[in-house]
């Protein structure tokens, strides 16, 4: 019998647009000889399943069902495919969690941590994994200006603590460029990331379970015009984004190993997609994304089709994991 698989895809936050996108490509490559695949909506004013012809139907949110056509449907899975809040933070899976419905994801804990970037460099640091210099800030906090270029040096980034698609993330140049990358943080998030500037080239990196493995896919190399790997960069074509990177043998292999250990240390499942700085070839840590964009342009179905790996055939093994995990 066909599974009946939930795709919810938009969110609470900056990226609604951007999941949507990729929740669509989700369910257009899902095999329809295994899965009844169900778009669902989830949006702050409301909760709603889709059917082929995009007419709405309210979920019922006792149970995350639905009623289509007076026929009741629940679902065997759900493919999170929510950028930010609430599905990267792991806020709605904690509520499949108390349903006890299955899920593409990390455990609800996993995708805390992993959303939140100042906990999980803690986390990581504390493993010997190298990162950024980084000063941390909440809203209302005071600081100096000074003391923190003192720490971080210039240029170096202010960034928001949970968000994510590059919102409200400035690169600062000079001290009196601070302030306003400040507010524009503040904007996203009450918790502010200020990091230093690492000169290397920047990779990126996707770490999945595929058919019961850890499974560490081809590596991009991040080419940007801008002056950071930005919004514009990452969704307007201000970039190039090159898989297989060109690193040497040597800066591939250390790429791969920290890839996978910090995937095992963050205690990981399903998808993950993380950034990395490469300094004199090792490898910098700068942060885990954990619901990556899943368009046919984006870096990890980039990286897994230079794999080998399909569209239909990686959304349908993150499904099969799920179901029977």
């Amino acid at each position: 019998m066909k599974k009946n698989i939930a795709i919810i895809m938009g969110g609470f936050s900056s990226e609604v647009k951007i999941s949507l996108k990729s929740g669509n490509v989700v369910y257009k490559h899902l095999e329809n000889e295994k899965y009844n695949a169900y778009r669902v909506h989830i949006l702050k004013d409301k909760w709603v399943v889709l059917d082929e012809n995009s007419n709405e139907f309210p979920v019922n949110k006792d149970d995350f069902s639905t009623v289509i056509n007076n026929k009741h449907i629940t679902f065997d899975c759900v493919f999170n495919a929510i950028h930010g809040d609430p599905g990267e933070n792991g806020t709605i899976l904690a509520y499949f969690n108390l349903l006890g419905i299955k899920h593409t994801s990390a455990p609800f804990y996993q995708m805390a941590l992993t959303f939140n970037k100042r906990d999980t460099l803690s986390v990581v640091k504390n493993y010997g994994i190298p990162c950024a210099t980084s000063v941390y800030l909440n809203k209302g906090d005071a600081f100096s200006v000074e003391e923190i270029i003192g720490k971080v040096g210039l240029p170096c980034f202010v960034k928001p603590n949970n968000a994510g698609s590059s919102f409200g993330i400035s690169k600062v140049f000079t001290a009196e460029e601070m302030l306003p990358a400040l507010e524009k943080a503040y904007a996203e998030d009450s918790e502010i990331l200020i990091e230093s500037f690492l000169d290397g080239t920047e990779v990126s990196v996707g770490v999945i379970q595929y058919e019961g493995k850890t499974k560490v896919l081809p590596i991009t190399e991040i080419v940007t015009e801008n002056d950071f790997f930005d919004y514009e960069a990452k969704y307007e074509g201000k970039s190039q984004e090159i898989t297989p990177a060109r690193i040497a043998p040597s800066e591939k292999k250390n790429v791969q190993e920290i890839a996978q250990k910090v995937y095992e240390i963050l205690n990981m499942s399903g998808f993950s997609r993380s950034e990395y700085i490469l300094v004199k070839g090792i490898p910098h840590f700068l942060e885990m994304n954990t619901v990556p964009g899943l368009t046919e342009e984006s870096i990890l179905p980039q990286q897994a089709n230079e794999a080998g790996i399909s569209l239909q055939k990686l959304f349908s093994n993150a499904i099969e994991m799920a179901l029977n995990n």
